[in-house]
């Protein structure tokens, strides 16, 4: 199967890379081999390599920084996707598109008691400019390629690869006397490996389709994300000591871009279409961290 990867220097196309099948040749780029805010060179090149599947793992994801660059992060979350859409439908490709829990839009503090995960179906109410521009490109797609697409949220992305809230953490543990880390926004994080295993399980069926929520079992706070990142460092040997963390109020940090209060999203759909069930994020995590060690962080 010919597959093209869009976002080569992300840390989701890392680990589509490193764990694509046997049976795919696959092409991967970035923006100096393809930007897809181009119509043209995005048609041209699809039509070049004629992939059976495009995955989609580019985004402008600065989410503070677009508030002041609203058209770069549409041009990019909106009008690139609406392109890779298009090209996909005249080569007759699926488009496996990788969104976020930004597009909703809670953000009063909350608990999980009484709150039921976010089902893919939930009303989008996003309230930053990244949030609306990544749902712009969901709408694209379901209006330009609706039975031959696959729109997959996640949230809180990490691995090995690139700049993540595991990576940063692990720095300030290693060089601040204590940290403070919101507590009362309450979602799940997601190891990007399981994500891109997700992903090709859906590359291999071509009936799936629609709207799918993809992230680590289980919930937490950014703080209990923190609390359990230099618990399990330390036993790891990537940190020698440890440091207060202390939990924040949304309003004790204040950012130019509002983020959802609570996002757990409901995995059932996606589950229930590739036969793969998420694994809680503490075991997930800890897999990632022993690849940090081996790589000697």
């Amino acid at each position: 199967m010919n597959i093209l990867i869009v976002g080569k220097t992300g840390q989701l196309a890392n680990e589509l890379l490193a764990c694509a099948p046997a049976n795919t040749t696959v092409t991967c780029v970035g923006r100096p081999e393809l930007d897809i805010t181009d119509a043209g060179a995005v048609l041209a090149f699809m039509q070049r390599i004629k992939p059976a599947v495009v995955i989609n793992a580019s985004a402008y994801t600065a989410v503070d920084q677009a508030e002041a660059e609203q058209a770069q992060a549409f041009a990019v979350n909106a009008q690139g996707v609406k392109h890779l859409a298009e090209a996909a439908k005249y080569v007759n490709a699926r488009l496996l598109h990788v969104s976020t829990d930004f597009v909703f839009g809670n953000t009063s503090a909350v608990t999980i008691n009484g709150i039921a995960p976010l089902l893919p179906s939930a009303p989008a109410n996003p309230v930053s400019v990244y949030g609306a521009s990544k749902l712009a490109g969901e709408q694209h797609i379901q209006t330009i390629l609706p039975h031959a697409s696959v729109i997959v949220r996640t949230a809180w992305v990490y691995s090995v690869h690139g700049n993540n809230f595991v990576k940063t953490m692990l720095n300030l543990m290693a060089t601040k006397p204590s940290l403070g880390i919101i507590a009362d926004q309450i979602g799940t994080p997601t190891w990007a490996k399981g994500l891109a295993q997700w992903l090709w399980a859906v590359a291999a069926k071509p009936q799936v389709q629609g709207i799918h929520h993809w992230s680590d079992a289980g919930v937490a706070s950014w703080y209990d994300f923190a609390v359990a990142i230099q618990h399990l460092a330390l036993q790891k040997g990537l940190l020698t000591q440890a440091i207060p963390i202390n939990p924040l109020p949304t309003s004790g940090y204040p950012t130019p871009a509002k983020r959802p209060g609570y996002s757990v999203l409901d995995k059932t759909s996606a589950e229930q279409a590739t036969g793969l069930h998420a694994k809680h994020w503490q075991q997930q995590l800890s897999t990632m961290l022993d690849e940090l060690h081996a790589l000697n962080f």
